[in-house]
């Protein structure tokens, strides 16, 4: 219990750092840092690629349909968002909810390593094309990843990372809901999986083309 307090208040005060933050062009146009939210003591994190509309007036991720979305699954192996934590790659709303450029990834990531770094979970869940890519450190599209999980280094932690459809690819395309529910039953399963050292990875800052018909980082 001390633990989970004193990794709250840490999360806290670096959250309010992150929130003046002014390392990229985003901040300029930004209403808001969206840091993340959840539980910092969470062995089960998910990792999406950016704030969209929403999340930037509100200030949490996953807000709209996509995030409503998430809540379902999560309720459908037992979870809700007080039992997970969930933040994106990048803190601030990209213009028209572009991709990502490198170098608002490479000014922004480190604020994601950090929070693995505080929150010490055992399974990252990375939701969808980009931010899958980015942390697996290949260029591996979700379409042939889903499912499968690795053993990596973040922030320091070793992790299973457990790349995922984005839920709003359900949205887009109701059959991979079906596709979305398998996966998601699986994670119980990871979180006791005892987790092996794993070789650091190294981040892709380029930009990674889409597959063929794969649509706003999300297939």
């Amino acid at each position: 219990m001390a633990a989970a307090t004193e990794r709250l208040t840490e999360l806290d005060a670096f959250a309010r750092l992150v929130a003046g933050c002014t390392d990229c062009r985003l901040s300029q146009g930004r209403t808001q840092v969206v840091f993340g939210v959840g539980d910092p003591d969470a062995d089960l994190m998910f990792v999406g690629e950016a704030p969209g509309f929403h999340e930037d007036k509100q200030g949490y991720p996953f807000v709209g349909q996509a995030g409503k979305l998430l809540d379902k699954l999560l309720a459908g192996i037992g979870l809700e968002r007080g039992d997970v934590y969930i933040a994106n790659v990048l803190k601030c709303r990209p213009p028209g909810n572009r991709d990502p450029a490198p170098d608002e990834i490479q000014a922004c990531e480190g604020h994601l390593f950090r929070q693995v770094e505080l929150i010490r979970p055992r399974v990252v869940a990375t939701l969808g094309n980009f931010a899958t890519k980015l942390l697996s450190g290949k260029p591996t599209g979700i379409t042939r990843v889903h499912g499968a999980e690795q053993q990596v280094t973040l922030g320091g932690s070793r992790v299973v990372l457990y790349p995922l459809y984005h839920p709003a690819a359900a949205l887009y395309t109701p059959a991979m809901l079906k596709v979305l529910e398998e996966d998601f039953a699986r994670l119980p399963d990871l979180l006791g999986q005892p987790v092996t050292a794993a070789a650091p990875v190294k981040p892709l800052l380029a930009p990674v083309a889409p597959e063929p018909a794969v649509q706003l980082g999300l297939f």
